[in-house]
């Protein structure tokens, strides 16, 4: 699923704004950068597309499920209305009939709100919207270990200014939940920290304890038919989305590694910084906004791609 262009019609500071995002005829790229001075309405386009966007996932959950409207205060001053307007392209399902599967393949979908006691010329169309998320639902409904596409906001407010020891509700680790909280506005990386200790207390109830795993390495290393053995049984009881996560994080952080959580002799989340342990409260604030940034989006790709050998 690609996004290919978006138009805003008196959204934040734009009257009419249409934008052509990567790749495009001019630019083979698959990023689109966004270069502007403060306030010159860069997140006002971000929030329009996660504003659209959440239309979709809200419909791949449920088929009449509703996403969020556009905010009163994104409307611009002095006009009547606004609307946002998404062009997507999906070639993931092919058509039987070749002829129409290009057409197949095209979605375009409109959100539109008016002032309070106003009229706008535009209606809210989001056939598409549910026709792209019913071809989804309906691949899921065949096959549970359909990939889904990754769909993620990360505005400027996200802060990282603890990570929690307690976690204060329970989450779910079905494949839709990688949708859960993904473009709220204002969303931080407290969900990803409780997310990363559930995971981990679930991984460690069928895997070798650390501590029992430090002490019988010396001692098994001599026999290495059990010490193979042993290997192969803690690798397969290794969770697969914790895995992507500690794997995105040293990749894009080659000085950090092992993100976990350790139990003594005080609760903490620990990581290894060039070969030593740290609590990783003691990161730096850039340090820690990386690692939750990168570690989220890693396991989100995860849960939408369970059937993917490296998600």
């Amino acid at each position: 699923m690609e996004i290919q262009r978006v138009i805003l019609t008196n959204f934040g500071l734009f009257k009419n704004l249409e934008i052509s995002l990567a790749p495009t005829q001019q630019n083979p790229s698959n990023i689109t950068v966004f270069v502007g001075k403060n306030g010159a309405g860069k997140s006002s386009i971000l929030t329009a597309l996660a504003t659209s966007l959440s239309w979709f996932t809200a419909r791949l959950r449920t088929e009449k499920g509703s996403g969020n409207p556009i905010p009163e205060n994104s409307i611009l001053n002095s006009a009547n209305f606004a609307s946002i307007e998404i062009e997507a392209y999906d070639n993931n399902h092919p058509s039987e009939n070749a002829d129409i599967s290009q057409i197949n393949h095209q979605f375009k979908w409109t959100l539109a709100k008016a002032e309070k006691g106003r009229k706008s010329p535009y209606n809210s169309n989001l056939n598409d919207c549910t026709r792209l998320a019913n071809i989804y639902r309906d691949d899921l409904s065949d096959n549970d270990q359909t990939s889904l596409p990754l769909i993620a906001f990360y505005p400027v407010e996200r802060v990282v200014l603890d990570i929690p020891l307690k976690i204060r509700t329970k989450h779910s680790f079905k494949q839709l939940d990688g949708y859960d909280n993904a473009l709220n506005q204002g969303v931080d990386f407290r969900r990803f920290f409780e997310w990363f200790r559930e995971r981990e207390d679930t991984e460690n109830e069928s895997a070798i304890p650390q501590d029992f795993w430090n002490e019988i390495r010396p001692l098994l290393q001599t026999d290495s038919t059990v010490w193979q053995q042993l290997q192969q049984l803690n690798a397969s009881a290794k969770d697969r989305q914790l895995t992507a996560v500690r794997t995105a994080i040293s990749r894009f952080m080659p000085d950090l590694d092992n993100l976990r959580v350790r139990r003594k002799p005080r609760l903490y989340m620990a990581i290894d910084k060039n070969g030593e342990t740290l609590n990783a409260a003691q990161l730096s604030q850039g340090e820690k906004s990386l690692m939750a940034l990168v570690g989220d989006i890693a396991r989100r790709l995860a849960m939408l791609n369970p059937a993917l050998e490296n998600p």
